[in-house]
């Protein structure tokens, strides 16, 4: 019979539950002493240390005598050893030095002898706890007094293996607390042996969730100044922030960083991530009007557009031939009265200046870092230059453009036509600026300037017709989906100057509408003599001819000429309710030409496209760029400057 730690069972000598620890052994001990002392016929000899542990249990009185009850349990031979692991060295070491201890405590062989309750009951009254502590449960205490029948009995010789009381005592003390940690079920398993647990002298840090080390941490972090980068993309683009989760990365059973996971998130809420099996389906040579992957696609256009409606400036200005430029254009191209900026700039300009560079640079230094210049053409002195938002270049077929003179005389290229076209997603433009037959009679002259614009002006070239069953070879603004049409159309007012003045005079909050009655361009129009199908907002401005230069009075030169609204924007569009007017005004604030400039903001229809079109590729003219950017840097250095030395050569007089 053996114990569950693999300890042969024996019989054991119980004492009395009644009494506690160290208690025990030092009544035992005295009533043990009395006892010897009347044996001896009192003399008061202690007993020899040799005698054996049998006769000392005679000494003892009737009563601790009953309370002891002595089992007799034939022993059984010991289990077979089981088969263990390979022991390490520290392990080795530490079994030969506990075979060794085993070895001296007799704890091996069940035939050898060992430290009885008769020891006990010989050690000093103080219990010797040196070794290991000793089990502070009471029954524990009791259990670890169990030991064998043949603890009862003398070892050869008459004498005890420890050979002093004191050591028998710290022996014992050494065993019960080696059995009581056995009975308790904390022996060594597998003979390794089990440290006691170590409690912090203070509480732990908390453990980060984040696992990653401090240099991928530190790569993957994201900068101070796009923190609140994530709020914005999941308002925008909540879609896309979608399309990655956090349980996605940590579904692989890998460690992540959150910081990561973060980047990540950031860096795929601009770019979608992209499916291998749509990359395989994805078609750029066809492509698709409805299909995921298509660049000018319905899901392209959505991210940019939502309401599939962009933004389009539209102006027109005669600068007379003047070399002077204005001081300032924000007035011109960036009104007050619309909170946003649009998304393309187109502007038209006859009788341009000498420097067409210098007038480039000045739109762009005004536009700034987010527009780029698309395009630019000029035919003699008439100029177009367009230019779009830098995030749209991408969804720009090929520009081309196209001139047309309405002059007897080719080689003199003041009056005509400039066209320039481009498909943006799957909406087709046509830009036009025109100059044309110039006399307050000379209507029909400027109908057939019309005409031949339109007959004249081969567009489109190589970029496909967006829907070539609705187009006419004998008018190029049959062929796009939207055309706009702008430019000094010298239209005059088919009155008088002095009744002229008297209703600008009667009306100066700018109620026209009795000018427009002498209108030649509106008459024409109603008639359908000259740009069919195309309409014209509401006129709420002054003319915008002719006026001084650098004055707000109209001509006071001998000529008298008549003021007259020849600076116009008209529009039309292949379907309904494409283009909607927003606002058709003139800027009254540019003063270095005898025309005011004309602008006019509309909201125009954008649909989705395929992707079989000659793409732009993104180009636009970086040098025009660079230059602006930088003339726009130089002019708010020096605004500060100027600023800063008027608050320093301020006077303050205190009074």
């Amino acid at each position: 019979m053996s114990t569950p730690n693999g300890f042969p069972q024996h019989s054991r000598v119980c004492l009395t539950r009644s009494m506690e620890g160290g208690a025990v052994q030092d009544l035992q001990a005295k009533k043990a002493g009395k006892a010897a002392k009347k044996e001896a016929g009192g003399d008061g000899a202690p007993p020899k240390i040799g005698t054996p542990i049998s006769e000392t249990l005679k000494l003892l009185p009737e009563e601790l005598k009953a309370n002891m009850k002595i089992k007799s349990i034939t022993p059984r031979p010991p289990r077979k050893p089981r088969l263990e692991r390979a022991a390490s060295l520290d392990e080795k070491s530490w079994r030969k030095w506990r075979r060794f201890r085993t070895s001296q405590e007799s704890l091996t062989d069940p035939n050898e002898t060992s430290s009885s309750n008769g020891s006990l009951q010989e050690a000093s009254p103080s219990p010797p706890s040196r070794g290991r502590a000793s089990p502070c449960n009471p029954c524990c205490q009791q259990e670890s007094l169990h030991t064998s029948p043949d603890a009862l009995e003398a070892s050869p010789g008459g004498k005890s293996r420890g050979g002093g009381a004191s050591d028998l005592g710290k022996r014992a003390s050494e065993i019960s607390s080696a059995f009581g940690g056995l009975l308790r079920g904390k022996g060594f398993a597998g003979g390794k042996p089990r440290l006691s647990q170590i409690m912090p002298a203070r509480p732990l840090p908390p453990m980060e969730l984040n696992v990653a080390s401090h240099s991928l941490r530190t790569a993957n972090r994201i900068d101070s100044d796009c923190l609140d980068y994530r709020h914005h993309s999941q308002h925008k683009f909540g879609r896309v922030s979608s399309s990655l989760s956090d349980s996605r990365l940590q579904g692989n059973g890998t460690l992540y960083d959150s910081c990561s996971t973060d980047s990540m998130k950031s860096t795929f809420s601009v770019l979608t991530p992209i499916r291998a099996k749509d990359v395989r389906s994805r078609s750029y040579l066809e492509g698709s009007l409805l299909a995921s992957g298509a660049l000018m696609g319905a899901e392209e256009l959505s991210r940019y557009f939502p309401n599939r409606n962009m933004g389009i400036f539209v102006a027109t200005w005669n600068m007379q031939g003047q070399k002077e430029l204005p001081v300032n254009l924000d007035d011109f191209l960036l009104p007050t009265d619309p909170d946003f900026a649009q998304d393309m700039y187109v502007i038209g300009v006859q009788e341009g200046c000498p420097d067409r560079r210098e007038w480039e640079i000045r739109l762009q230094e005004t536009l700034g870092p987010h527009y780029v210049l698309l395009h630019s053409a000029a035919h003699g002195v008439l100029y177009m230059s367009v230019f779009i938002r830098r995030d749209l270049i991408w969804f720009c077929s090929e520009v081309e453009y196209a001139t047309v003179t309405t002059r007897i005389v080719s080689q003199i290229k003041t009056k005509g036509a400039l066209g320039i076209s481009f498909t943006f997603f799957g909406t087709s433009f046509l830009f036009i600026t025109s100059h044309f037959t110039s006399g307050d009679s000379k209507v029909n002259e400027r109908k057939l300037d019309y005409n031949k614009t339109i007959q004249a002006l081969t567009l489109p070239k190589n970029v496909p017709d967006t829907n070539p069953y609705r187009s006419s070879s004998s008018d190029v603004t049959t062929r796009f989906d939207e055309v706009f049409w702008f430019g000094d159309f010298n239209f005059r007012l088919n009155k008088d100057r002095e009744t002229v003045d008297s209703i600008l005079s009667q009306n100066p909050d700018t109620d026209v509408s009795k000018l427009l009655v002498y209108d030649q361009l509106t008459s024409e129009m109603s008639r359908g003599s000259i740009f069919k199908g195309f309409q014209e907002a509401d006129i709420h401005f002054r003319p915008s001819y002719k006026f001084d230069i650098g004055k707000d009075s109209y001509d006071t030169t001998s000529k008298q000429r008549t003021p007259s609204y020849t600076d116009r924007v008209v529009f039309r569009s292949r379907y309904k309710d494409d283009i909607q007017a927003v606002k058709y005004s003139s800027c009254p604030v540019i003063k270095t030409s005898d025309h005011r400039p004309v602008f006019a903001l509309f909201r125009v229809k954008v649909r989705p496209g395929r992707d079989n079109i000659p793409l732009a590729a993104g180009l636009f003219d970086r040098d025009l760029y660079l230059i602006g950017i930088r003339r726009r840097a130089t002019r708010e250095l020096l605004r500060r400057r100027e600023q800063k030395d008027q608050r320093s050569s301020s006077i303050c007089s205190i009074s």
